[in-house]
């Protein structure tokens, strides 16, 4: 087996821990407020305080990796937010909780933008959106595990319990990390010749990296980057956040029946990652990176928006369940498109750059979930905010359109 291949297993697996991680919460949630007495405003503030953390430090953590070197940026943050993770069943009241969850966010923040380091580091540009979408696609699996995973330890063991273990998960995964990666392939034992030369990084020296700020910030195309994953996030977040209610009180679905309603659309997310890093990838070697990337990341964002459309408009459980389904497995097929453009046009400053994307979107999310509560309690109607999101994906889909991998930002 390549040794990048060893890389990517570890990066997925790091990727199912982080959502199982973050998604925990969401099944414990009616345990922890009872257990706590924590009204659903005071729940509110405990979800919001990780993506706010969540969405703040990305830059700052990713630009850390790049400097750094994500062997010890990653094993330091999986570290920290597995702790955190460990202290949540720990939290004996609102305040402590909402400290906890917002120290986790700290943590997990730093993920995505380092992994994304990781494979500049260790794929050709060739593989890149392929490595990003097995990573995403292991995320969604983490969401999709999280409650036949997390609910059995509930019921038997206690909400508690259900954070202690998953937090010594974490532990594990980064002394496995640690002892096993290296920064630059030629440093790990037994790599071949053959794979650094296809690599294109044969060489062990390590460059002091400097990010310039500066004059990224000038540049256009940043910008529309930041904005297209600002509109896009309006639906990833209403699935981390306000699905399974939308599924149990705007739709009618039993509490018995969330498993596979909440399970099935993470799993089609899941094939729509492979999916959407293997078609960019392959298209992208034929036409250039301008057109392979556009190809999929317009198509996924358009044909996402009127499945959403569709969901909201048509009645009936079983028809906004299709809908949704569809909806969350073509809007990912954009996903790993997105993340390796910004390796395309950020080359060593992949990570920053990917960070920088991946807080615009997390502000998205909040903008999300805050706006989402407001509208439904305003007019008593759980379809109207997916008109809107609805909208957002169009938004989206035509600035991915303006969106040119082939041109580096420096």
């Amino acid at each position: 087996m390549k040794k990048r291949n060893i890389v990517l297993i570890l990066l997925m697996i790091a990727g199912v821990i982080t959502f199982l991680d973050r998604i925990n919460i969401t099944m414990a949630g009616t345990s922890i407020m009872q257990d706590l007495n924590l009204s659903k405003k005071q729940w509110g503030w405990v979800l919001s305080a990780f993506i706010l953390s969540y969405g703040l430090l990305q830059i700052p953590l990713g630009a850390w990796g790049d400097k750094k070197g994500q062997r010890t940026v990653l094993a330091i943050i999986v570290l920290w937010w597995s702790m955190f993770t460990g202290f949540t069943g720990m939290a004996g009241g609102l305040v402590s909780l909402v400290l906890i969850r917002f120290f986790f966010g700290v943590g997990e923040a730093g993920a995505y933008p380092c992994m994304t380091g990781v494979i500049g580091r260790w794929f050709p540009k060739s593989e890149t959106a392929r490595a990003q979408g097995f990573i995403w696609a292991a995320s969604r699996v983490g969401g999709a595990l999280t409650p036949f995973v997390v609910i059995p330890v509930i019921v038997h063991l206690g909400w508690r319990m259900a954070f202690y273990i998953l937090g010594a998960v974490g532990l594990i995964w980064v002394t496995v990390w640690y002892l096993w990666y290296r920064d630059q392939p030629v440093q790990v034992q037994g790599i071949r010749k053959s794979e650094l030369d296809e690599i294109g990084q044969p060489t062990g020296t390590k460059e002091k990296i400097i990010i310039p700020w500066r004059s990224i910030l000038k540049s256009r195309q940043f910008w529309i980057i930041l904005s297209m994953y600002w509109f896009y996030a309006w639906a990833s977040w209403f699935f981390f956040s306000w699905f399974p209610t939308f599924m149990e009180q705007g739709r009618g679905f039993a509490l018995k029946e969330l498993n596979w309603a909440v399970a099935v659309p993470f799993l089609m997310s899941m094939i729509g990652n492979i999916s959407g890093g293997f078609l960019s990838d392959k298209i992208s070697a034929r036409y250039g990176l301008r057109t392979g990337r556009r190809a999929v990341g317009v198509s996924a964002l358009a044909a996402s928006a009127i499945f959403m459309f569709l969901a909201a408009f048509i009645p009936g459980k079983i028809q906004v369940f299709v809908f949704l389904s569809l909806c969350f497995g073509v809007i990912d097929l954009m996903l790993p498109c997105a993340w390796a453009i910004c390796l395309d046009v950020g080359k060593k400053y992949g990570g920053a750059i990917s960070g920088a994307m991946n807080t615009a979107g997390n502000i998205g999310g909040f903008a999300c979930a805050s706006l989402f509560g407001y509208l439904v309690d305003k007019t008593g109607d759980y379809n109207f905010p997916l008109y809107i999101i609805s909208g957002m994906l169009v938004i989206s889909a035509f600035l991915f359109s303006r969106i040119d991998a082939s041109k580096q930002l420096l």
